[in-house]
């Protein structure tokens, strides 16, 4: 595996008024510290593109978060936004203000994507669709995007690398920054984050999921991810009627976050069949990462 040394410094941000639209460029990692968001994966059982029997509309989601849950920070999933659309895009960002929410980032989770594929044009098809989405994603001004790390296991880092660095080029120029989450392959690889990090270069950060993880790489791989995290996803599986969680040790992942020097924003990722059930165990992993964060863990 032919490791690069680090870049000197990704392309800065440049004006983007030729796109017909403010390109907000990213701000400090310190502007969201100890601040808990939501991924809005965790709905997904529950929107629709429309309030119907029930279901909520990712409009409206901005609003239930500062009424029901008392957080801010959305983490976005292009499986929960029904369009990209301009006109879509500009409501959704323009709820987000009307409720004090700030959309942080986008989960670019198209299928058939492969930037690792040795096949070129397919390769390039990918770059091209995520490059499109990105640009749609400077109208929500969000600072971060994460693309998929190929697809398959045994990827060639040189030709990976390459393709991030050209993801990077285009984030610059509208202010957005490219992370990495241990998604598909390197679910079981605890080393494999820092490893595309390094030979990626500036311009790429960590987003480590504490759930998304086997359980031989999990502690292991967040001790190595944490400490070039940009965000986390707090993912938390089943939760008991007392609230443990017995997959995995929750505090454990965090404390590992705060002594590698993560301050967030730390993004709850739980899911539950009913409705009210989702809120109320929210709640609760909210109230758990609150008090840690009060107190570094160390309580």
């Amino acid at each position: 595996m032919n490791r690069r040394a680090f870049l000197q410094q990704a392309v800065g941000s440049v004006a983007a008024s030729t796109l017909g639209f403010r390109a907000v460029a990213a701000e400090s990692d310190g502007s969201l510290a100890a601040e808990i968001g939501i991924t809005t994966g965790t709905f997904s059982k529950h929107l629709a593109s429309a309030p119907n029997d029930g279901k909520l509309a990712l409009l409206d989601l901005p609003r239930l978060m500062r009424d029901e849950l008392d957080i801010r920070v959305i983490d976005l999933m292009t499986a929960t936004v029904p369009s990209l659309t301009p006109d879509y895009l500009d409501r959704l960002r323009a709820a987000a203000d009307r409720a004090g929410c700030v959309l942080t980032n986008l989960k670019m989770n198209q299928s058939g994507l492969d930037i690792a594929s040795p096949d070129e044009p397919a390769r390039r098809a990918a770059l091209d669709e995520y490059k499109r989405t990105m640009t749609a994603a400077a109208r929500l001004a969000v600072r971060w995007v994460r693309p998929l790390p190929g697809r398959a296991k045994g990827v060639d880092f040189t030709r990976l690398a390459s393709s991030y660095r050209e993801l990077i080029e285009h984030g610059a120029r509208l202010g957005i920054t490219l992370l990495i989450e241990n998604i598909g392959w390197i679910k079981d690889d605890a080393g494999a984050i820092p490893a595309i990090v390094k030979e990626v270069g500036a311009g790429l950060r960590a987003q480590p999921d504490t759930g998304n993880w086997t359980d031989a790489a999990r502690y292991d791989g967040l001790v190595k991810a944490f400490p070039l995290a940009a965000s986390c996803d707090f993912k938390a599986l089943k939760l008991e009627p007392d609230g443990s969680h017995p997959a995995y040790d929750l505090k454990r992942c965090f404390q590992i976050g705060w002594d590698a020097g993560f301050r967030g924003p730390w993004c709850l990722e739980h899911s539950h069949e009913d409705f009210q059930t989702l809120l109320r165990e929210l709640k609760l992993l909210r109230d758990h990462l609150r008090d840690w964060i009060g107190t570094g863990g160390r309580r």
